[in-house]
């Protein structure tokens, strides 16, 4: 029987929400690294320790940070950079493993284009064996797989980077 999906809202992430933050973060990231490559832990430099936060939230004036939220409880995160010429970046999704499948990534992603409707494009990385990332972003968002970006850079070999055109871009 499939669950019926959250409510969710979303919140401006601050210094405060790092721990909490970074317990579900570790979570998503453990979990997927089980499922995926067999290894207990996994995940990017300072998913474990707020590091990550630190290094790739609070630093930028372009990135900005979103706690998603279930009844007031922390249940994930995303991190965007919003850059001047509108060509966008989504650094991170993370949803809570408990909280999965419920709908919560896509109502985030329909939150952040909500959010920025002056976005020309996204642009993200993610790793090849993260197969339900690849499903999410190409058939749940409408990204499509490029073999490069400029604004990217050169990603690890296994990584695969993803576009998406919006606005009048995307129907032209």
């Amino acid at each position: 029987m499939r669950r019926k999906g959250l409510q969710v809202s979303f919140a401006e992430i601050t210094e405060e929400d790092l721990p909490e933050l970074t317990e579900v973060m570790t979570r998503a990231f453990d979990d997927d690294a089980q499922k995926n490559r067999g290894l207990e832990r996994g995940g990017p430099e300072g998913y474990d320790n707020g590091d990550f936060f630190r290094t790739w939230l609070f630093p930028y004036q372009e990135s900005v940070g979103y706690k998603i939220l279930s009844k007031d409880k922390v249940i994930g995160g995303i991190i965007v950079w919003i850059l001047p010429e509108g060509d966008n970046i989504l650094g991170t999704i993370f949803v809570d493993p408990p909280y999965q499948d419920r709908g919560v990534g896509t109502r985030t992603w329909q939150f952040i284009e909500a959010t920025y409707p002056e976005t020309k494009s996204w642009r993200l990385a993610t790793p090849d064996w993260a197969t339900k990332n690849h499903h999410f972003y190409a058939v749940k968002c409408g990204f499509s797989k490029v073999e490069s970006d400029p604004l990217i850079g050169s990603p690890p070999e296994e990584t695969s980077i993803y576009r998406k055109e919006m606005g009048e871009a995307a129907s032209a």
